[in-house]
């Protein structure tokens, strides 16, 4: 309901002082005039700032994200929503390769955003499986990494069937060795990801941060899913 302000005029008279001198007061209209141009000028200051601060946080700290697929299940589900630390590995310094303040560097195990690089415009997710300098080798679905079986609780494997190495590399991969600055990336539903198996490496200067939060999950049905919101991702 849209509310009338009411104003009124004040008059005075003039007071003789040696002369005749006329003081004109401010009106209760000018007054409201310049309460309102003071209280935009407040909100609009404050939504710069809002903004600047958001384009900040989001380039150098933390950047949320929506997942639109599988393949990350059950660790991540299509509809999660997730928050990525953009500092922890380092924010790349403007032209030059370097990276700064670097905390720590992509590990085995964590969960990282990347750009996809067989469409740069696009971001994927997935898990690190090995790191610069690792071997890596895929036996009937066992992955190996320098040798030694990997076994992770998170991973799953929904289809018995299992992919000659000369049709597929999905179950059966040959040894390669990591390149130095690269990761060898998963999803930890395996048998419905489209990961480094098929695609090759990720370079680790386009590792974009690491995911380290679930902050609201929603699905088709029964809708929000309540014990995900705020959970840590492992």
């Amino acid at each position: 309901m849209a509310h009338t302000l009411n104003t009124m005029r004040f008059s005075v008279t003039a007071k003789q002082d040696g002369g005749n001198k006329s003081n004109t007061p401010m009106t209760e209209h000018t007054k409201v005039e310049k309460s309102r141009r003071t209280i935009f000028q407040e909100y609009s200051e404050a939504f710069v700032v809002a903004v600047i601060l958001a384009i900040i946080i989001r380039a150098f700290l933390v950047q949320a994200f929506k997942i639109p697929s599988s393949s990350m299940e059950p660790t991540l589900l299509v509809g999660d929503h997730i928050l990525v630390n953009k500092f922890i590995y380092g924010v790349r310094v403007p032209f030059t390769d370097m990276r700064w303040p670097e905390f720590k560097t992509p590990q085995r195990g964590d969960v990282i955003v990347f750009v996809y690089p067989e469409d740069r415009a696009k971001d994927f997710i997935k898990r690190v499986v090995a790191v610069g300098g690792d071997t890596i080798e895929i036996r009937d679905k066992n992955v190996l990494v320098n040798g030694k079986l990997v076994r992770d609780p998170k991973v799953r494997h929904l289809d018995n069937a299992v992919i000659p190495g000369n049709m597929n590399p999905r179950d059966n991969l040959a040894q390669v060795k990591v390149p130095d600055g690269a990761l060898f990336v998963m999803g930890d539903n395996r048998d419905y990801s489209h990961d480094s198996r098929f695609w090759g490496f990720v370079s680790v200067e386009d590792v974009k941060g690491e995911a380290f939060m679930i902050y609201y999950s929603a699905g088709s049905f029964p809708g929000i899913r309540w014990k995900r919101l705020f959970s840590i991702i492992r």
